[in-house]
């Protein structure tokens, strides 16, 4: 079994997601990024997109707007400025 990532995205309003995934893909303000577990931890700014979670075959698709994501080796934490989750 592959390692899993633990992963916390989190809004003003609560904590939208929470638990082990395989990747997440996130919009940075740099550049489109993907963490998979054990990646070398830093930290960015968010721009509004699409945040993809990847778990067992399946996505989970969260609109986000601003915010930071944190990389450390514990995982990755986004809190967003604002985060909904997608519609299907």
């Amino acid at each position: 079994m592959a390692d899993k990532l633990n992963f916390s995205l989190v809004s003003p309003e609560r904590e939208l997601f929470s638990g082990p995934v395989d990747q997440v893909d996130a919009p940075g303000s740099e550049g489109d990024f993907g963490v998979l577990a054990g990646h070398a931890p830093f930290m960015t700014a968010l721009k509004e997109g699409r945040l993809t979670v990847h778990n067992e075959g399946r996505l989970t698709v969260f609109e986000v707007r601003g915010g930071f994501a944190d990389v450390t080796p514990d995982g990755l934490t986004i809190l967003a400025e604002h985060a909904v989750e997608a519609s299907a």
